[in-house]
């Protein structure tokens, strides 16, 4: 009997604890692009930290070989509405863009049917699989999507946390350096 009580006595405790941390969040005003903070993922004016994954096709692309371009690093999921409502905009951005910005979106959940989304969706942009979820951890991404966008020499100059629409990519990419 004692325990049962100790145990409701802690979930009840928990479940305030989480209400209260709920209304919290609510109250501070939402920013959708942030400088970034070790417990939300990697710092503006970080070094984007180098990796090497496969494409669809199987090529393979690293990140470090594409020095000297401007790069905008996509983290999404074929199960995340907010990706796929930003796909649209960032297939129409990947054909109006400057030759010297390269966009790559990683997928994080490799395991789906990763071909049959792009297929659908008509998407032309580079897909990288993220197989072992190493990439994604590295970048220290919480949510998705979550875009960086790099700069020439292969620094963070700014990151995006949430959809995307096409003017908003325009505008990251056109301050990249």
């Amino acid at each position: 009997m004692v325990k049962k009580v100790i145990a409701a006595v802690v979930l009840i405790t928990l479940l305030t604890v989480a209400i209260v941390q709920a209304m919290d969040k609510k109250a501070e005003p939402e920013s959708t692009t942030t400088q970034t903070t070790a417990s939300d993922g990697l710092k503006v004016g970080a070094k984007a930290p180098d990796f090497e994954l496969k494409t669809l096709a199987g090529d393979k692309i690293k990140l470090s070989d594409l020095r000297g371009k401007k790069v905008m690093l996509n983290f999404w999921a074929t199960w995340c509405p907010p990706c796929k409502a930003e796909m649209p905009a960032m297939e129409k951005f990947y054909k109006e863009k400057d030759k010297d910005l390269v966009i790559l979106a990683v997928n994080i959940d490799p395991q789906l049917d990763v071909k049959g989304f792009v297929n659908k969706n008509k998407i032309t942009f580079p897909i990288l699989l993220d197989e072992d979820d190493h990439v994604n951890e590295t970048y220290q991404i919480l949510s998705i999507p979550t875009t960086y966008f790099i700069n020439r020499k292969g620094i963070i100059e700014n990151k995006f946390t949430g959809g995307m629409e096409l003017a908003q990519m325009k505008q990251f990419a056109n301050k990249l350096h």
